[in-house]
Parts: C-alpha cells; structure tokens; sequence
C-alpha cells in the first residue's frame, strides 16, 4: 500500500463579506497517495483552486481557512506561520500553474531560475545544482538542454515553458505537486504531451499530484481518481473507471452527457440546464437541486449528505435509494 501524501479532512474556506461569509470550500475532505493522481473537477466557481490554494498557503485576505486540517506526510500545515509555509513550498509542495509565465521571472535566465530553487530547499553546491538543473530539462523533454539552460522565458513556446515550469515544480524533489489547469492554455497536441511527461515523471518518483481541470478528457487520460466538486462541496469521488462510466451524481453525469463523446454525433451537445449559484445565494437544501432532473422534496429542504457510496446525493443514480446523512 503507498503512502498517504496529502489529507484533507471536512476543510472550509471563508470569505467574509459586508452582507454574509461565503465559503466557496465547504467541508471537503478526500486523501492522495504517493505516486497518485487525482483529478478535482468541476465548472468555474466550483471551489477547485481555492482549495487548492488553501493546501499550499495561497489564499488571498480575506480569505482564509475556517476549519478542518491540511495533512503533509503525516504532519499539520495548514496551522503554519507564513514563514514555515514559505518553506514547505517548492520543497515539499511543488506548484504547476495554469500560465507558465506567472512562475518564471522574466528577467532571469531559466537556469538561475532552477538553482535559485534548488540551492534554497537542497543541501548541495552551486556546481551541483547547476548539472542537476541542465538534467532536468533534460528529463522534461528540453532539446538542447545546455545551450537552452542560458535562455530566458521569452524565448520559450508556451508549451515548451509549461515543460519548464514542471521541472521548476520537481527539481527540488516535492512529495506532492499541486497542478492548477496546466494545460489549459496550450494547443491540443501539446496538452497530450504535458499530460503524459506529468504521468511519467510522478510515476517515476512517487510523488502524489493533485490535478486541478474542467476537461473530463484530461481527468479520463491523467488520473487514478476523480473528485467532482460543485458549489464548494464534494458532489462525488472515487475511481475514475467508476466514476466516468457509471456516475453515481446526476452532477456527475451531466458533465459527462455533455462532453462530445457521450453526444453520440448529436448536432447540439447535451448540456445541464442553468448555472451555478452564486456563493451568496445558495439555495436551500442541495445546492445542485435547482438544476437537476432527479430533484425531489428532500432535496430542496436537507442539504445533501455525506459521500456515504461515493455520491452526496439523496438519490444517487444507482440505486435511487435515500442514503444517510
């Protein structure tokens, strides 16, 4: 059995206002295992980086952490002061964000860039971090690597930097990398291609990924599990076998009716009527209630229940059958 890398346990994120506390991460808990990746999904707004920005200490005031815990190896972070998070990030926690040139300083040679990284969280010598730096351009797929070890960001494809930006996150040899729609903003081939050196290298080293995405196809290609957030919440989790092929939300399933796949060549894409709601105007009971197609009384009066069978559904798909709070 792998280890456990990363826990959260019932984590809430407040965001106090002048007319009421929103919190876009409600009570969401779910584990990562070395070398695993799951995948957090779900429309805009769902709550999927702010939780996790919550993880690596990124929140922004006033946003803060209400409760719950944030698990490392074992060990509580999320109580940190600034100054120790400081220095569990990028050592133990590595960062891939959805634009590559937000992580890069673009007046530093990206070798710099490196060893600056790895002469901070290593005991090593600049000389050795210098070689470790052209090996890890090497290892991400960075032809030329010691000519291109001189050169800026500018200099770079997008694609090329995101490959950068993952030897940045991995160089100084995290437990958990935390990677924030990394592919978003490339073209679909390179997508394929950051998708599998992300895989490789994770699978490779053990380390656990954390792979926040809105593309069902990224989640079906990259992850070992899938966790389906809507509204703040957890409207779903499990293996991603189990939950693409037989989804148990009627969320869950609404997002994987209107990918083009399951439209089966149908002339418009099938798609979840409405929107979500805003956090300061949730509705009563299940959030999802007003959008789903399975609502019943209990739903519109009880908030959903607890991921007992994998879904925080009153009637999950499977059985119909109303399951414990």
């Amino acid at each position: 059995m792998a280890e456990t890398v990363l826990s959260i346990h019932d984590l809430v994120v407040e965001i106090p206002t002048r007319r009421a506390v929103l919190r876009p991460v409600d009570n969401v808990s779910y584990d990562i295992k070395a070398g695993e990746i799951l995948g957090v999904v779900g429309e805009s707004g769902a709550g999927k980086s702010m939780a996790g920005n919550a993880v690596i200490g990124l929140l922004n005031r006033p946003a803060h952490i209400k409760s719950g815990q944030v698990l490392l190896n074992g060990t509580r972070i999320d109580n940190l002061p600034d100054e120790k998070m400081r220095k569990i990030r990028g050592k133990d926690i590595g960062m891939v964000f959805q634009d590559p040139l937000t992580s890069l300083n673009p007046l530093l040679r990206i070798g710099d860039q490196l060893t600056e990284t790895m002469l901070a969280h290593l005991d090593i010598t600049k000389s050795e971090a210098e070689d470790r730096a052209v090996a890890a351009l090497e290892e991400v797929g960075i032809p030329a690597a010691a000519e291109r070890i001189n050169s800026y960001p500018h200099e770079f494809s997008g694609g090329m930097r995101q490959r950068v930006v993952i030897a940045l996150a991995l160089c100084a040899e995290p437990s958990l990398i935390i990677a924030d729609e990394p592919t978003t903003a490339l073209d679909v081939s390179v997508q394929a291609q950051i998708i599998a050196l992300l895989k490789r290298l994770c699978r490779q080293r053990g380390t656990a990924v954390m792979l926040i995405t809105h593309d069902m196809g990224v989640i079906a290609e990259a992850c070992d599990r899938v966790a389906v957030m809507y509204a703040g919440r957890l409207a779903e989790i499990g293996t991603v076998r189990d939950v693409l092929t037989e989804p148990k939300h009627p969320y869950t399933e609404g997002l994987m009716a209107s990918t083009p796949l399951a439209s089966k060549g149908q002339k418009r894409l099938r798609q979840i009527p409405g929107s979500m709601p805003r956090l300061g105007a949730l509705p009563t009971g299940c959030a999802f209630h007003p959008r789903c197609p399975k609502a019943q009384d209990a739903c519109r009066m009880d908030p959903a229940p607890t991921l007992e069978n994998g879904a925080a559904c009153w009637f999950p798909i499977d059985t119909d059958q109303k399951v414990s709070a």
